[in-house]
């Protein structure tokens, strides 16, 4: 895993200008699992009008099995269930994966393939997200080049807080009151806090739980005293709220942890807010002295 994170500034580089021209569609489903549904989430966050939807919510129960124009389909293997079965809810669509020679690849309505170019990955994902993100910025009209540049300028830095971090909260889930973790963003970075506690869980086997400022604020914030909670924050609108909210969480007894970007304006956090916390998961699950990132599944669902 650490080599594969190490590689995300040489293929971030790449995607950025493979894909310096496309356009993809607006008012339409973007549809993936897991975190190719989580990178559709953080250009939701946008506010771009695009839908971000779950590949089986949408097949089960959202799509109503009436076949619409235009989808695009995300998954990073071409081969998640979910999302191929949602093909046949279109008439055409396009697909944005890893692995051309893939199932979702060989459709015979299947209109334009975008390669994210992220090379093999064996462990959670980690460069596969962060160039699927940069085809969905690219595609969808945002310039990234500022984020990409900061990979290749901070990895030192991504790297060092998530070893120090990685330290601290394994210290404190050993201890005998912790209760729970969650990872907190803003806008954009609720995509950013669902995938680092996607791959904290499937990495540490402890359960992460990701959310927003103001989902975390209606509620869970009662359970403050003795979890770890770590904020992603951004220079938003949210950002008088979450330092206020945090402040009150801390002093009632949360251990909390942040992490900022300030080098990138929140629009694109999400490309460069996200390393940080993929070398928390490695150092955290080589604490934990985990074998191997997939025990009880694959990294590929296939329901």
């Amino acid at each position: 895993m650490l080599n594969e994170i190490k590689e995300i500034p040489d293929k971030a580089e790449k995607i950025l200008y493979a894909t310096k021209n496309i356009k993809l569609p607006l008012n339409v489903p973007y549809i993936g699992m897991g975190s190719s549904y989580y990178a559709a989430l953080a250009m939701y966050y946008q506010g771009l009008p695009i839908q971000a939807c779950r590949g089986s919510e949408y097949y089960n129960y959202l799509s109503g099995k009436k076949v619409k124009d235009l989808g695009v389909l995300i998954s990073q293997s071409g081969r998640s269930s979910e999302v191929i079965w949602c093909k046949d809810l279109f008439k055409r669509f396009y697909a944005i994966t890893n692995v051309l020679k893939s199932p979702l690849c060989v459709a015979t309505n299947l209109e334009r393939v975008f390669p994210i170019l992220a090379g093999t990955e064996l462990s959670s994902s980690t460069k596969t997200y962060v160039n699927t993100l940069i085809t969905l910025y690219n595609g969808l009209g945002i310039d990234p080049t500022l984020a990409v540049n900061s990979l290749r300028d901070k990895m030192y830095e991504y790297e060092n807080w998530g070893r120090q971090t990685a330290g601290l909260v394994y210290e404190l889930i050993l201890s005998k009151g912790y209760k729970g973790s969650y990872i907190i963003g803003n806008g954009p970075n609720i995509g950013t806090a669902h995938q680092a506690a996607h791959i904290l869980s499937e990495s540490t086997k402890y359960p992460f739980i990701g959310m927003s400022v103001s989902e975390y604020d209606h509620g869970p914030k009662e359970t403050a005293k003795d979890s770890v909670v770590i904020v992603i924050k951004s220079d938003g609108v949210s950002y008088r709220r979450t330092n206020k909210l945090f402040e009150m969480v801390e002093n009632a007894g949360a251990h909390v942890f942040y992490y900022e970007d300030t080098d990138v304006p929140e629009s694109l956090s999400p490309i460069t807010s996200v390393v940080p916390l993929m070398f928390l998961t490695y150092y955290l699950s080589r604490l934990f002295k985990i074998p191997k990132p997939f025990i009880v599944g694959n990294k590929v669902t296939e329901a």
